[in-house]
């Protein structure tokens, strides 16, 4: 048998956990992994080869946290290390367990460089995920520099500018990895969905960061189509002043929404990762307007969307009739091909190829021979 794969699995949103759940499900059958997640109920079905140990939340404070370190000051190359929360204490030590028994091969982190910085201390080789965002700061850049890999869930075209060679050079892309490929053409999708099916049809795929997209922002561009459908999924933040006309529907969070991009028309998003891949590769006239992140994540991801001619990005939500006409204006000169292209319905294959052979490379070997009494996952009880 291989080496063991550890894999961490930030557990806000669905996205992380999507992409993990395709990469390690493409890995062989004798490469066991085990994913470190502070949920388990946020991935995918996953392959007899991957096991799930839940480790308490890095990121959310315990009850008996120590009050009085609250205000210590936190060193330029960490992020998130807060100290005398024991919930912390017994997420590192029982990945560094793991480290110490299963002798891994490889230790992914999606993402916290904190880890990235422990696996590189505990001596195992690690391979971080690469985000959109301003992310040259010491923090960052310890864990990319310790990383043996660099792994960037998008295109090549959509990588931003200022990326030192050295971590170019250890990059590898994966386009899209982790959505739903299968396509459905626009006629079935409405069918299924039970929409009109002759309607100009506008999606709004609202973002689920702070309290929602803003409802007012929206209501003025479906009162200035009164002939369209306006649908909105996700999270919408209503206010006293909106006037809602009777061609917007609400429809809050949705189990489909793949099923939703294929019937539209059009479509406005915010920027998060998967959202951007799932519009590209369905390939409509496309509004982005990008939400606060830390580090300018979407800012970043939606500036490089601008850059390959891939959508029409706002800087703020249209304030009249006139902006939203203007950037749909924009958008219909967009060409599908070049959204497609921007996702590679092959990313989590390649992926895991990638990752199986820097880890036979880096050790020298294909196949071990663990003791037998070493485990490969351990009871969360234990």
């Amino acid at each position: 048998m291989k080496r063991p794969i550890g894999y961490f699995c930030h557990h806000q949103g669905r996205g992380h956990a999507e992409r993990a759940a395709a990469i390690v499900n493409a890995l062989p059958a004798d490469r066991p992994v085990v994913l470190f997640a502070a949920r388990d109920d946020i991935f995918p079905p996953l392959a007899p080869h991957v096991s799930i140990r839940i480790i308490p939340s890095l990121f959310e404070q315990p009850a008996d946290a120590a009050p009085m370190m609250a205000n210590v000051r936190t060193p330029a190359t960490l992020h998130c290390a807060p100290l005398g929360w024991a919930s912390i204490t017994r997420a590192v030590a029982t990945i560094a367990r793991w480290f110490d028994e299963a002798r891994p091969a490889l230790f992914i982190t999606d993402v916290s460089a904190e880890l990235a910085q422990l696996a590189r201390i505990a001596s195992i080789p690690c391979v971080t995920v690469l985000q959109h965002g301003e992310r040259s700061d010491p923090g960052h850049m310890a864990a990319y520099e310790a990383a043996v890999g660099i792994l960037a869930p998008y295109a090549p075209a959509l990588e931003q500018p200022g990326r030192p060679d050295w971590m170019l050079a250890k990059t590898h892309y994966a386009p899209g990895v982790g959505i739903d490929f299968t396509a459905v053409d626009r006629l079935h999708a409405r069918r299924i969905l039970g929409l009109p099916e002759a309607a100009e049809i506008v999606l709004v795929v609202a973002g689920g960061g702070g309290g929602g997209t803003p409802a007012t922002p929206i209501t003025l561009g479906a009162r200035a189509e009164p002939d369209s459908l306006w649908l909105t999924i996700g999270a919408v933040e209503h206010e006293w002043h909106a006037t809602p006309p009777g061609n917007l529907r609400h429809l809050g969070w949705v189990d489909q929404s793949a099923l939703y991009m294929a019937a539209a028309d059009r479509i406005v998003s915010s920027a998060g990762n998967t959202t951007v891949h799932m519009i590209a590769a369905t390939g409509r006239p496309w509004i982005v307007v990008p939400e606060w992140r830390y580090f300018d994540e979407q800012l970043w991801k939606a500036r490089m969307l601008a850059t390959a001619h891939a959508a029409v990005v706002l800087d703020h939500w249209p304030s009249h009739a006139g902006a939203w006409g203007d950037a749909w204006a924009r958008a219909a000169h967009i060409a599908p091909a070049t959204q497609r292209a921007l996702v590679d319905p092959h990313a989590a294959e390649d992926a895991a190829r990638w990752l199986d052979t820097l880890a036979e490379r880096l050790w020298g070997e294909a196949v071990v021979a663990l003791p037998a009494d070493i485990p490969l996952s351990m009871d969360p009880a234990a």
